[in-house]
């Protein structure tokens, strides 16, 4: 991947990790939780922030001094 493709994926990957986190907000604040969904929720959000990093990892190399 070049550097606009990792950028442009990681501003999807943004969205959709602010998007769980709007649903994951609104599923516990239900009368009664699907704790279920949730879980899956927050796995899929803990993912996505791993790949977030990866894709900044990419864009901003380690300087060694």
């Amino acid at each position: 991947m070049n550097p606009e493709e990792i950028a442009q994926r990681l501003e999807l990957l943004r969205v959709e990790h602010r998007d769980l986190d709007s649903a994951i907000i609104a599923l516990g604040e239900a009368a009664v939780p699907d704790q279920l969904q949730l879980a899956r929720l927050k796995k899929r959000k803990l993912k996505l922030r791993d790949e977030i990093a990866w894709c900044e990892d990419q864009l901003v190399p380690d300087i060694i001094a």
